[in-house]
């Protein structure tokens, strides 16, 4: 018997009766094998995969003439004769390996006597294959036991992204976002500005040393400036220079750096090596992405924002992030948030099938399915 599942598509997932089917299986297969005798079956096995060993590897070199042949003949038939009279005598099946011994007792051995021989075996042949299928089984079981929890996985999945969906198709669209968004935008536009004219204006290490005061602002997800970095800035008359300047001598060539810097070699050394970071220093970790996070959040990052902030910008720019954080406060705050939300990641698609209550039911059978393929998983014995 043999058998297979798959979870690979939802048009024919595993289901809890398929993992009936293969506990019924392996319960069968137990069966047979009990029937027959765990020892007696081992015992057979193993006589009747020496016997056919045997006669695979004699099959060609003791049939036909000639003295290698007749020399390959007397060896197989000693050992064979050896392997039979080794048998116990309550040995089940013990008649077939005689039978096969008669066959092969003769002057002379062609490859339709192996063939014979093996036919005369088939008894025996039947514990291999209660064995052999017990184990089957056993495998087919936890393979489908793996399937199963894969499946469960999968569903939690699907489970978790129907109840969003659910989550988001009870906001409020008509609610007023814009109330959230403009302060939003324009702290991020403000703030942007404000770091643009910092990496104009101010200079390079004064800029890193902005950067790495971040660090204290868990919230504020600047990546820390390389310390050879800062160091060789702190040290250099170059680290006056504007971070624009600065990223404008990387591309110098060293005849032309000469001009600018004490050593072209040690600035392109520690400076050139380190011109993407450099150049990908912007107001990213500064701004508020839309829709904004819940209150919670927010709050806390804002109040990080208002502290950086006011390291190098104006109080106006100040002043507009303490108009984010204190959108945190009002009573509608998450019912606006989540109609943002919902507007941002609801497709029309996804409104459709909100609207026709077709997630609902989703939801309800990926529910029942998880339940019955959870009640039948945790009904099942201990894996051995």
């Amino acid at each position: 018997m043999s058998g297979s599942v798959s979870d690979s598509g939802s048009s024919s997932p595993v289901s809890a009766d398929d993992l009936a089917a293969a506990r019924e299986r392996l319960r069968q297969a137990e069966e047979a094998v009990d029937a027959y005798g765990e020892d007696d079956a081992r015992a057979v096995a193993d006589a009747y995969d020496a016997a056919t060993d045997l006669l695979s590897e004699y099959e060609e070199s003791a049939t036909g003439t000639g003295s290698d042949q007749f020399r390959a003949y007397v060896e197989f038939q000693e050992r064979f004769v050896s392997l039979v009279e080794d048998l116990p005598d309550e040995l089940p099946t013990r008649e077939a390996f005689e039978e096969a011994n008669e066959l092969l007792d003769r002057r002379r051995l062609s490859e339709r006597h192996f063939e014979q021989a093996r036919e005369v075996l088939a008894p025996a042949r039947d514990a291999v294959e209660t064995l052999d299928e017990r184990e089957a089984a056993r495998e087919h079981l936890r393979e489908t036991r793996r399937v199963v929890r894969r499946r469960l996985s999968t569903l939690a999945d699907e489970i978790e992204a129907c109840e969003r969906l659910v989550d988001l198709g009870e906001a409020d669209l008509d609610a007023p976002t814009d109330e959230l968004r403009d302060p939003i935008e324009a702290y991020n536009d403000a703030v942007g500005d404000a770091f643009e004219r910092c990496r104009r204006e101010t200079s390079v290490r004064d800029l890193l040393d902005l950067v790495a005061t971040t660090e204290s602002y868990p919230l504020v997800e600047f990546t820390p400036p390389p310390a050879p970095l800062r160091d060789y800035f702190a040290a250099e008359p170059v680290g006056t220079e504007s971070l624009g300047t600065v990223l404008d001598y990387a591309g110098y060539s060293r005849s032309k750096l000469d001009h600018y810097v004490d050593d072209p070699d040690r600035f392109r050394r520690e400076v050139a090596t380190r011109e993407t970071y450099l150049s990908r220093l912007d107001a990213t970790p500064l701004t508020i992405d839309w829709p904004p996070p819940v209150a919670g959040h927010l709050r806390r990052r804002a109040g990080e924002l208002v502290a950086v902030v006011a390291r190098f910008a104006d109080e106006s720019v100040v002043a507009r992030a303490r108009e984010v954080r204190n959108l945190t406060f009002r009573d509608d705050y998450e019912r606006l948030r989540r109609a943002a939300v919902a507007r941002a990641e609801l497709t029309d698609t996804e409104r459709e099938r909100l609207a026709s209550g077709a997630v609902e039911r989703e939801l309800a059978a990926r529910r029942e399915e998880r339940d019955r393929l959870q009640t039948a998983l945790d009904a099942e014995p201990p894996e051995e």
